[in-house]
């Protein structure tokens, strides 16, 4: 099975469709307003709207209400939710879609919070002060092989670029890479040249 792409923190129609065009799967929406990627769910809808049926729309929280989650589903035709706070599981499975819990990792033992969470797949994110996400920094990808073991679909998240990612996918083999920083020319704006090449390398690999 070949390996997703995910582009995440899309937060114009251009760059969606930019990403849709070059073969992403998914597209994350960034429902965090502290996050420099975020976009309101009007803004959300409008990019949903626009996308081709065949790119999965992905719903990011941090620790959001209830609410969020069900407008956001209904809205946005959202087909998996990422949650990247301190969800409890009860909490990211009661929603009826496919769930899936973004652990930051900073060593073996961050591995072991796997075992609390009966969500439909793992994102595993380097661990960084500077923030939650899209930081750009990679952790020890051996721990993404580790991971495995647990059973669960792993996306493959923190520190992937163009140049990297295709030793990541042979690597680790997850199920799917994430991106979020490596393909932007800033936060929030994405570099439709550096989606291109980074969508090719995962293919080539």
């Amino acid at each position: 099975m070949k390996t997703q792409v995910k582009i995440c923190g899309l937060t114009s129609v251009a760059d969606a469709l930019a990403a849709a065009e070059a073969g992403a799967d998914m597209i994350g929406l960034m429902f965090y307003d502290q996050s420099p990627r975020h976009i309101t769910l009007a803004t959300a809808v409008e990019i949903s709207r626009a996308l081709p049926p065949f790119v999965q729309r992905v719903g990011v929280f941090v620790n959001p209400a209830e609410a969020l989650v069900t407008r956001a589903i209904a809205e946005c035709g959202l087909s998996l939710l990422q949650f990247h706070g301190d969800e409890a599981s009860d909490f990211c499975t009661q929603f009826g879609l496919m769930s899936l819990k973004a652990i930051r990792v900073r060593d073996a033992a961050s591995l072991k919070q796997l075992d609390n969470f009966h969500t439909d797949a793992f994102l595993l994110d380097a661990y960084s002060k500077a923030g939650l996400g899209g930081t750009g920094e990679k952790f020890n990808w051996d721990l993404a092989i580790a991971a495995q073991k647990f059973g669960k679909p792993i996306f493959l998240a923190g520190g992937l670029t163009p140049e990297n990612v295709a030793d990541a996918v042979k690597q680790v083999r997850p199920f799917a890479v994430d991106v979020s920083s490596g393909v932007e020319s800033a936060p929030g704006k994405k570099d439709a040249a550096k989606v291109r090449a980074f969508i090719a390398a995962v293919r080539a690999a």
